[in-house]
C-alpha cells in the first residue's frame, strides 16, 4: 500500500515542481498539456480581468468623451480614460478578484459612481480574462431647475432658510459578470438658500421631463428644509420640513410651489389666500388681532394658492372709520403666486386699527379672490399701555344757543388702541363713566354719574362701520363697506338722569374731569376683563379732562 502511494504522489511533484511550463497563449493552461489533471499546471500566476461598458445618455445615443476612473481595491491612484465616439471605455490588465470602483463624469451631466469585482474563478477551477461589463451606463443632463416659495407660519417670506434636493435616480448602470446582474442607480443632490423674499431655487438638476420619461415616471424630487433659528436664541421659528415630489407631478403642474412653513402646500381649488401676516385675508375666522397686527413700515404679504393675472390685483385700505381712502401700492411677484400691498409712508402708526378691501383674479380658473379684513398696527410683542385721547359729545340742538352738555346726548371717548369688550349691550356688569361734580352743588357723589357714587353711565362699545354723521338724511359714507373687529378705539355713553321729569342739567364739559373705573370691575376673570390688541387687561382707572364738542348734524339741503 504505502509503495503505491508514493508512485502516485510522484508524478504530482514532478508536474508542479517544474520550471518548463510555459502559457504564451494565456489560455490560463500550460502550453502542451491537453489533459490538465494538476491544478499548478492550469492557475494563471497572476490572474488578469478587463473592465468595459458603454456610456449613454437618456436618449440611448453615445456619449463621446465622458471621463471614466477606476479605483482598484484600496488604492489611492485611480486609472483615467475617456469614451470613443460610440461611447465605449475599456480597462485591461485589472487583477482579478479586485473590488473596483468605476466614477463617470461628464460636463453638463449628472456622476454615476458603481463598484463591482473582477471574477477570479470559474467555480473552482481560477481563470484568466474575466471581464465586468458595464453597460449600458446612462446618464442624466444637468440642465434643470425646481423653484419653492417658502413662508413662515406668520405669513412673511422665510428668507435664508437652508434646504437640500434629491433627484433620483439620476442614471443607471446595468452590471454584467459571471456571477451575477445587478442595477445600480444615480442620485444628484444640490443644496440651496432662499433669498430674501422667500424664493428657494435649485439649479443644474434633471428635468423633470427627463427624469419622468428617462425612469417610466418613477423619478422623483426629495426635498429636506432645515429648521431655522433667524435670531440665535437656540429655538428655530421654524421647523424643519420633508417633502417628496415624483418628477410626473412636476411635468403636470408649475414647477413653482409654497411652502408653507412647516405646512404643506394644496393646489387645485378656488383662488384663495394660503399665506399672509394678514390672517383675515386667509379667513374670516382669523379675526384675532395678534395675527393681524402689521408693523408700521411692513408691507402686507399675500400668497395665492396659485398665480393671478398680472394687474388683476386690487386693493383699497381706510382707517377704522372708513371716512377716507389711504394710498396704498401693489406688486405682483413669482409668476403671479405672491403679491405685496404696501401702505403710504407712516400710514400704518402703531396701536390704530384698519380696514383693507382686496380682489384679484386666478389665471388657471379665473375664480375672483374679493375678501375685506380689519388688521391692526403694532408689533405683537411689542404692547402700549392704554390711555384716553379724546372726550366728544354729540349736539342736537340746531343751532344750540350755547354749546352745553344736555340730558340725552351722547359722549365719545377714544382709546387710544382699539380695545375689547366682555359685555354687550344691556349688560349690568360694563364699566361705567363718572364725572367729578355733575349737577355743580360741590357735593362729590350725591347723584348718579358722580366720582363717590356706586352707579354710574355705562360704557358701552360703539365700533363705527362709517364715518361720524354731520349731515342729516345723507350721511356719509365709507370709502368700502367694513366690518366690525370686535375691538375698537371709540366708546360712548348717554349723559342721562334717566328720568325725563328730572333730568340732569346741562352743563359745559370742557374743563370737566372724566373717569372711566375699570378698577371697580375688581378681579374678574381674564374672559371678563376688557383688553387691548395686545392682550393686555385694562384693570386702572383711565380718565380724560375736558370734552369737545361733535356738532349737530346740519339738515338736508
Amino acid at each position: 500500500m504505502k509503495k503505491h502511494l508514493v508512485m502516485a504522489v510522484v508524478p504530482f511533484l514532478a508536474l508542479g515542481c517544474g520550471d518548463d511550463f510555459k502559457d504564451e497563449n494565456g489560455d490560463g493552461i500550460a502550453d502542451g498539456v491537453r489533459e490538465p489533471d494538476n491544478v499548478t499546471v492550469v492557475t494563471p500566476a497572476t490572474p488578469k480581468g478587463t473592465v468595459s461598458g458603454q456610456v449613454l445618455g437618456t436618449d440611448l445615443k453615445p456619449l463621446a468623451d465622458a471621463s471614466v476612473e477606476i479605483t482598484i481595491g484600496s488604492s489611492d491612484e485611480p486609472l483615467a480614460g475617456t469614451t470613443d465616439a460610440k461611447g465605449n471605455f475599456e480597462f485591461k490588465g485589472v487583477p482579478a478578484g479586485s473590488q473596483v470602483l468605476l466614477t463617470f463624469t461628464k460636463t453638463g451631466y449628472a456622476t454615476l459612481r458603481a463598484t463591482s469585482e473582477v471574477p477570479s474563478s470559474a467555480g473552482n477551477v481560477p481563470i484568466n480574462n474575466a471581464n465586468v461589463s458595464f453597460g449600458p451606463v446612462t446618464l442624466t443632463r444637468l440642465d434643470g431647475s425646481l423653484r419653492f416659495l417658502l413662508v413662515t407660519p406668520q405669513g412673511r417670506p422665510a428668507a435664508n432658510v437652508r434646504a437640500t434636493l434629491e433627484a433620483s435616480p439620476a442614471g443607471t448602470v446595468v452590471l454584467k459578470n459571471s456571477d451575477d446582474t445587478t442595477s445600480v442607480v444615480s442620485t444628484v443632490v444640490v443644496e440651496a438658500t432662499s433669498d430674501e423674499q422667500g424664493v428657494l431655487l435649485f439649479q443644474n438638476i434633471p428635468t423633470a421631463q427627463e427624469l419622468a420619461r428617462f425612469t417610466n415616471q418613477t423619478g422623483q424630487y426629495r426635498l429636506w428644509v432645515a429648521p431655522t433659528d433667524s435670531n440665535g436664541d437656540g429655538v428655530p421659528e421654524i421647523n424643519g420640513y420633508v417633502d417628496t415630489y415624483t418628477a410626473a407631478s412636476v411635468v403636470a403642474s408649475s414647477t413653482t410651489r409654497i411652502l408653507n412653513l412647516p405646512a404643506s402646500q394644496t393646489n387645485g381649488q378656488s383662488l384663495s389666500v394660503e399665506g399672509s401676516n394678514v390672517a383675515m385675508l386667509r379667513g374670516a375666522a382669523n379675526g384675532e388681532p395678534l395675527r393681524n397686527m402689521v408693523r408700521p413700515g411692513e408691507p402686507i404679504y399675500l400668497y395665492f394658492n396659485q398665480p393671478i393675472q398680472q394687474n388683476s390685483l386690487f386693493a383699497r385700505l381706510t382707517d377704522e372709520y372708513a371716512k377716507e381712502s389711504l394710498p396704498v401700492t401693489v406688486a405682483i411677484g413669482n409668476g403671479g403666486y405672491s403679491a405685496t400691498i404696501t401702505p403710504g409712508a407712516s400710514t400704518v402708526q402703531a396701536g390704530k386699527e384698519y380696514n383693507l378691501s382686496v380682489r384679484a383674479v386666478s389665471v388657471e380658473t379665473g375664480s375672483i379672490y374679493d375678501r375685506t379684513a380689519f388688521f391692526f398696527g403694532g408689533d405683537p410683542g411689542s404692547g402700549t399701555p392704554v390711555t384716553i385721547v379724546e372726550g366728544r359729545y354729540q349736539e342736537t340742538l340746531i343751532p344750540p344757543a350755547v354749546q352745553n352738555l344736555n340730558d340725552g346726548e351722547k359722549v365719545y371717548l377714544t382709546f387710544s388702541a382699539p380695545v375689547w369688550s366682555p359685555f354687550g349691550l344691556g349688560d349690568g356688569r360694563r364699566v361705567q363713566v363718572f364725572f367729578e361734580d355733575v349737577n355743580n352743588d360741590g357735593v362729590p357723589g350725591n347723584v348718579v354719574g358722580e366720582l363717590g357714587n356706586p352707579n354710574g353711565f355705562p360704557l358701552t362699545i360703539d365700533e363705527p362701520t362709517s364715518p361720524y354723521v354731520t349731515r342729516a338724511n345723507q350721511p356719509e359714507r365709507p370709502v368700502f363697506q367694513i366690518d366690525t373687529s370686535d375691538y375698537s378705539s371709540r366708546y360712548s355713553f348717554i349723559y342721562t338722569s334717566g328720568n325725563p321729569s328730572a333730568p340732569y342739567p346741562a352743563f359745559q364739559p370742557n374743563n370737566v374731569r372724566l373717569v372711566v373705573a375699570f378698577s371697580a370691575l375688581g378681579n374678574r376673570a381674564i374672559n371678563e376683563t376688557y383688553q387691548s390688541i395686545w392682550g393686555q387687561p385694562i384693570t386702572g382707572n383711565l380718565t380724560v379732562n375736558g370734552i369737545t364738542v361733535q356738532p349737530a348734524t346740519l339738515p338736508a339741503p
